[in-house]
């Protein structure tokens, strides 16, 4: 059995971080996966229709690639420019409706870890791969406006998500609570988190089991750590965890 709390690195640089760069779903929002729903209703608008082959590669890619930009995978799933765009169009109007609907819900202890974050004195900043309406739908929804001093999508960083570096490295920039960027701690729950906070140089990176990915793809992509849950994460930086 796993412990809650695996470390792939025995050195000890938990206590020192002062930027805490979170993913928002599957790490701290629960989507009960409205992301393949929202697929669905994107490419059926392009004509890619359910239970064919083409909707099962296209599907396959989606589930691989969460944590990904949205623009980026439909980028590589439809090619052309106009394509990509109408299909994350139709994706990011589809979550949003669902996000409406009341089908999201916090990760069990996410606010209360975020909010202890905060009181150890760590800067904490949620990230996502989605436009920046649907991000603030999903903050609305969790009435989360306020709950950090910075959110930040891919257009915030000059349009690059995950797997680069680019949301870390902003959040380091703007919030300027942190000197190094050893000090600053990335956590997600995917593989694609996990090479962000690798390239940005990032002292703790976490990969939480609340989503799509794994211990194997985590520690593939050069995770630090992997949580049951970001619920574990003040204690992991206080040192006791």
């Amino acid at each position: 059995m796993p412990t809650p709390t695996d470390t792939t690195d025995t050195t000890d640089t938990t206590g020192t971080i002062r930027l805490v760069a979170l993913d928002m779903a599957g790490t701290t929002v629960a989507d009960g996966g409205l992301v393949e729903r929202a697929f669905d209703a994107a490419s059926g608008e392009l004509g890619v229709k359910p239970g064919t082959p083409d909707h099962a590669e296209k599907l396959a890619y989606v589930r691989a690639t969460m944590g990904e930009s949205k623009i980026s995978v439909f980028r590589h799933l439809f090619g052309a420019e106009e394509l990509a765009q109408r299909a994350n169009a139709a994706f990011e109007r589809a979550y949003g409706e669902l996000v409406d609907g009341g089908l999201i819900a916090p990760v069990p202890g996410a606010r209360e870890a975020i909010e202890e974050l905060a009181a150890d004195g760590r800067t904490v900043v949620l990230t996502t791969g989605f436009a920046r309406v649907t991000q603030d739908a999903i903050l609305d929804a969790l009435g989360w406006r306020g709950l950090v001093p910075l959110t930040l999508c891919p257009a915030d960083a000059g349009g690059r998500g995950r797997p680069y570096p680019d949301m870390v490295l902003e959040a380091f920039l703007r919030t300027g609570s942190a000197e190094d960027v050893a000090q600053v701690a990335v956590v997600g729950d995917t593989s694609y988190d996990m090479l962000s906070g690798v390239r940005a140089g990032a002292g703790v990176v976490a990969g939480v089991r609340t989503g799509a990915h794994g211990d194997e793809a985590f520690r593939a992509a050069g995770a630090t750590h992997v949580l049951d849950s970001v619920a574990d994460l003040p204690a992991l930086l206080r040192g006791v965890g």
